[in-house]
């Protein structure tokens, strides 16, 4: 599929949802300069063309009970496509894992894990993602300070 062609106001609006997903169309259309029809109509070709994905509840997790994000570095035993298979099926039925990455380099993967506190995490890396087969080795980076999370548009 092509990339959509997006201008300077399906950008604005791109931003104005990242910001509140929530915001009613009249109250888009006003932010970024338009009528409310001709503003309905760009988010519509926007979801339809799958530039939109879709629309979520942004979850702050030390409020949640998860005050310790971790960025885990996977090594697997081998590089067939069955063992990457395993793996990712496996850290689907895990909710610590909420993102995943397969990456060109040293490791075969990157999750960003949440847990409730370091012991939590060291439970769940020993406990889960080190019992998963194939699992050679991890390494952990834990963030000390989020200083940027943005979207592109």
């Amino acid at each position: 599929m092509m990339p959509v062609k997006l201008d300077a106001i399906d950008r604005r609006i791109l931003r104005v949802l990242q910001e509140d997903g929530r915001c009613p169309n009249n109250e888009l259309a006003r932010r970024v300069g338009l009528s409310p029809s001709p503003c309905l109509r760009r988010v519509r070709m926007l979801q339809e063309s799958g530039v939109i994905e879709g629309y979520v509840a942004v979850v702050n997790p030390a409020k949640a009970g998860f005050g310790v994000t971790a960025f885990v570095r996977i090594w697997l035993t081998g590089e067939d496509e069955r063992q990457s298979e395993h793996f990712v099926e496996e850290i689907g039925k895990l909710p610590q894992v909420t993102e995943a990455h397969v990456l060109a380099g040293d490791c075969d993967f990157l999750l960003r894990v949440v847990a409730e506190d370091l012991p939590g995490l060291r439970r769940f890396q020993s406990e889960h993602l080190a019992r998963i087969k194939g699992v050679r080795s991890m390494k952990t980076d834990i963030p000390l300070l989020k200083v940027k999370n943005a979207s592109f548009a």
